[in-house]
This record gives C-alpha cells, structure tokens and sequence, in this order.
C-alpha cells in the first residue's frame, strides 16, 4: 500500500504538491507499524529510510531531494537551494524556492505547518511545538520566505495533524509562561480536569502567529494526532500508554 497524505483545499488550490502523511503506507512494524520517518526513533535505520524513500516517490523524487532539519524545538529557518542528501542540519523550519526540493518536518504531536506564496515561487515548512510557537518560529518561516521574495499577504498555510486542546492537558505554570510572553494568549486555555490543570489549544495559537506574521489566509486540518492511533504517532499517548517509544510522521511540500 502506498502512502496517502492529507492534503487541504487552500494549497491544492493554489497548485502546490505538498502532504500531511499519516501511518499509512509504511514497512514498520511493532510501536512503529506503519510510515515512520524519524530517523531519531530506535526503530530499524532500513525500515525508516525505506518509509522516506516512499514519501519521497510520492512528489517524484528520491530521499537526496528531502530537505529535513535535525529538530531542537528552536526559531530556526534553514534555507534549501537543492537536497540535502542526508544531511541534517540543526533547525525547526525550512524554506525553497528550488523545484525538486521538498522541504519536510517530523512530529509527533507538534504542530506541522507548510506554506507557500504561488505567486512567488516560494514555499515552507515549519516544526510549531508550544516552545516552537512560542520562541518565534512562524515569525522566522516567514520572514525567510520574505526574504526569497513573498509576501504574506500572498501566503497561504496549513496546519497539519497534530495535538488538540481536548488531549492536550497542561499545568497552570504552563498558562503563566504564555500569559507572560503574550498578553492575550489566555484564550488558548480552558479550565482542565482539576484546578490546577489546563487544557491548551496548540492549533490555534499557531494560527494566531501565522496570523500575527501577515498569512493571508491559514488553516488546520482538524486532526487530533493523540486521539486517533491508527491514523497517528502520538507522543503524549506513549507516555501516557507507558510505551518506551513511538514513530514521526512527516509533512512535506514542494515546488514541481
């Protein structure tokens, strides 16, 4: 069986290849079964590669055309002129006006997110967890793509699978950070279980810094990567299952 991403309407309109990819499709088995891409993961080094040499078949390309940073959780962009080849450089987003490229980020639970200025001939991808988000690193996407030549008013961006505000379960220390960094972000969290806990929306702040950064026009695929393990690694499910590990999914987007 072949990989069979989600795809969304606002960049398969505006002609772009890009995909959300869930489990489906993969040579992994055990806590990995299915499409595992993390190269992080204790799962078989063969089996992974073989799982990024079918998302990269999926837009035409080899594993050489991936562009896929080693991920610490930062505000870092990375600009690709062609494939990495391998080669991982530190970062949380990517960003190409290169046919071929195919610009990528792993989660597994955190917010993926693609963009794209058709008009430019720029597009991006950005690794958005609550840190992620936080520390800046919608802002750098796109001031990176700016910097090839969008505009934001021009951009459009989709927030892929991820962790939902009904399974993603915080403490109220974790709302104090937010409300000190971004006065307004309190919208982002409803009351959790007991008083000290909270509940917070990940999908939403992310849309908010897209729409802070310009974007003109974003949206979440409505994927909740903790309630569906079929479909979806989950981080916090494997802790919360007391599983020693658990697989990435990748999310991908390229200018053919």
């Amino acid at each position: 069986m072949a990989p069979a991403p989600i795809t969304h309407p606002l960049l398969d309109r505006a002609g772009i290849r890009h995909g959300f990819f869930t489990r489906e499709g993969g040579v992994s088995t055990g806590l990995y079964e299915g499409l595992n891409t993390g190269v992080g993961s204790n799962d078989d080094p063969a089996a992974v590669a073989e799982n990024r040499r079918r998302v990269a078949e999926h837009f035409g390309g080899v594993p050489d055309d991936l562009a896929a940073c080693f991920q610490i959780h930062s505000a870092v962009t990375r600009v690709a002129e062609a494939g990495w080849k391998g080669e991982r450089p530190e970062g949380d987003a990517v960003v190409s006006t290169a046919p071929g490229v195919i610009c990528a980020v792993l989660t597994a639970d955190c917010a993926p997110v693609l963009l794209a200025d058709p008009a430019a001939g720029v597009v991006g991808a950005a690794h958005a967890g609550w840190k992620g988000a936080l520390d800046g690193v919608v802002h750098s996407t796109v001031a990176a793509m700016q910097a090839l030549g969008a505009e934001p008013r021009r951009m459009v961006a989709v927030i892929g699978p991820c962790i939902a505000r009904a399974s993603y379960e915080v403490g109220a220390d974790f709302q104090d950070r937010f409300d000190h960094h971004d006065p307004g972000s309190a919208r982002f969290f409803a009351p959790g279980p007991t008083p000290d806990k909270r509940l917070f929306d990940l999908p939403a702040f992310v849309l908010w810094r897209l729409e802070q950064a310009g974007v003109a026009d974003a949206a979440w695929t409505g994927d909740d990567t903790r309630a569906d393990a079929a479909r979806f690694y989950s981080n916090r499910r494997a802790y919360l299952e007391g599983e020693a590990d658990f697989g990435r999914l990748m999310s991908a987007i390229t200018l053919m």
